[in-house]
């Protein structure tokens, strides 16, 4: 079983325009894609509660369910606040509104699309994950279903979390 997530992330980096990078990375996992989701309610739920309070953490602006082109699932629009997670100088030199990110995420199980975005930076800052949750050992080519011109330029990074020798060392 294996979560795909396509990964790209957007940037204006130069006067030739946007820059998009993309990667698939192939999780593989030791359980079953419904197993898996039970777990990431639960993670996902308990890491808003133990995030939140005191003008910092995680504020959840929108929890509901949406219907849109066929698909249903559940809408959630999120705030990060980080400036407690960075060190003191960061906090320092940062602008203001830069350590606020805003998360929307479509959550149609086993499809889920995340948006992230940070306000400070505008345009110049956007990251989109896709994530397919697969009952496969990561062998399925092309699941987000990109043209061929986009897949050739795609790095796919397989992970399998219950390979002890993919683990480094500290």
């Amino acid at each position: 079983r294996r979560s795909s997530d396509l990964f790209p992330v957007s940037g204006a980096g130069s006067d030739e325009g946007e820059m998009v990078l993309i990667k698939e990375y192939r999780v593989l996992l030791p359980l079953s894609v419904e197993e898996y989701q039970v777990g990431q309610l639960f993670s996902v739920a308990e890491a808003s509660k133990n995030n939140t309070g005191g003008g910092e953490g995680i504020e959840v602006l929108k929890n509901e369910p949406y219907e849109r082109d066929g698909e249903k699932g559940q809408y959630t629009h999120k705030i990060y606040h980080l400036q407690s997670k960075v060190p003191g100088f960061v906090k320092m030199l940062a602008p203001e509104g830069s350590l606020v990110f805003h998360e929307k995420a479509w959550n149609a199980y086993p499809y889920c699309r995340t948006v992230v975005t940070n306000e400070y930076m505008k345009d110049y800052f956007f990251i989109k994950i896709e994530t397919w949750h697969k009952p496969d050992l990561g062998n399925q080519e092309n699941v987000h279903g990109l043209n061929a011109e986009t897949w050739t330029e795609v790095d796919v990074i397989p992970i399998d979390i219950a390979d002890r020798t993919q683990i480094g060392r500290a």
